[in-house]
């Protein structure tokens, strides 16, 4: 199958988009990053050979990052199915499977695996909250509002998936197209505004940010699912070696002062440890001299960790 990745960036994301890639490609990932961005590029992605509506830099000899500048009021959070349904459109209709990574996350498995995943069904992992009942009031005020808009219901659920990663084939982009839909819908109805994080927190329709309404979006489709859970992203601190997620309120791996946080009780994260694994190689985010004192600090930050939690 061939298949694209794709995310979201701005300011210092910038980190977190050069270790995804490396990520992938040290687990079998050869083809393209399309990476969407608002402001300036980073010193790392260069040089840099202008394509149609692109600019692209050479990971390897067989990976790009494929840079896109966008103008756009949205906050890039609700602007995900935007993104993947303009890159299938203009970019790279060619592409069977594409697969958005929110640029906090670092992966750990083999690129073989998510190629197989998403031939079951449109990949997902669940949240950290990951339980909303089917009877949850939340989850009843969406689908009334949904119905209201002329949608039908066609699945129930007790699981809540997290946004940051999806993966589906082109014959499914149907789905995006509808979680698009919803996010705009509701803005012009004036439940939520798209230029915030927090669409409607504490006041109906109860629109937390944009996983919401792509767990609506999955409530009012019959698209197969094939979904992992909470532990895909390491949330709880457990992992079965998918991926790891910085989501929501976590200090991304790039700003954490790790000796810092230890000292107060906080040891480093498996996010964080993923992370300084892939700083390097193949794009060097770091000086030598940079990444020998961060692996220190992890280091003495973890043995912290020990001694407080024995403590």
């Amino acid at each position: 199958m061939l298949a694209a990745v794709c995310t979201l960036f701005e300011g210092d994301y910038h980190y977190g988009v050069g270790v995804l890639t490396n990520s992938l490609y040290n687990h079998g990932f050869r083809g393209v990053v399309w990476a969407g961005y608002r402001g300036t590029l980073p010193a790392w992605a260069k040089p840099l050979k202008n394509g149609q509506g692109y600019q692209e830099f050479s990971v390897a000899s067989d990976c790009v990052i494929r840079f896109i500048q966008l103008k756009t009021s949205k906050c890039f959070t609700n602007y995900k199915p935007d993104f993947m349904l303009q890159l299938w459109e203009n970019y790279c209709p060619e592409v069977e499977g594409l697969f958005y990574f929110d640029p906090d996350i670092v992966n750990k498995c083999s690129w073989d695996f998510y190629l197989e995943w998403v031939s079951r069904g449109i990949t997902l992992c669940e949240d950290a909250y990951d339980y909303m009942p089917v009877n949850h009031p939340y989850r009843l005020s969406w689908k009334e509002l949904a119905e209201r808009y002329g949608h039908t219901y066609h699945r129930q659920t007790d699981r809540y998936y997290n946004a940051g990663f999806i993966g589906l084939k082109q014959n499914q982009k149907a789905v995006l197209s509808l979680w698009q839909k919803l996010l705009e819908t509701f803005e012009s109805e004036g439940y939520i505004n798209l230029s915030d994080f927090c669409l409607s927190l504490g006041r109906y329709p109860y629109f937390q940010s944009d996983q919401c309404v792509l767990n609506l979006a999955l409530m009012l489709t019959s698209e197969p699912l094939s979904t992992v859970s909470r532990l895909g992203m390491d949330f709880g601190g457990a992992s079965v070696n998918i991926m790891s997620h910085a989501s929501g309120s976590q200090i991304k791996p790039w700003r954490k002062q790790l000796i810092f946080k230890a000292l107060g009780g906080e040891a480093p994260t498996l996010t964080d440890k993923a992370y300084w694994q892939h700083t390097q190689t193949p794009i060097q985010m770091y000086s030598s001299t940079q990444y020998a004192q961060q692996k220190i600090a992890l280091r003495t930050a973890a043995a912290i960790g020990r001694f407080v939690r024995r403590s």
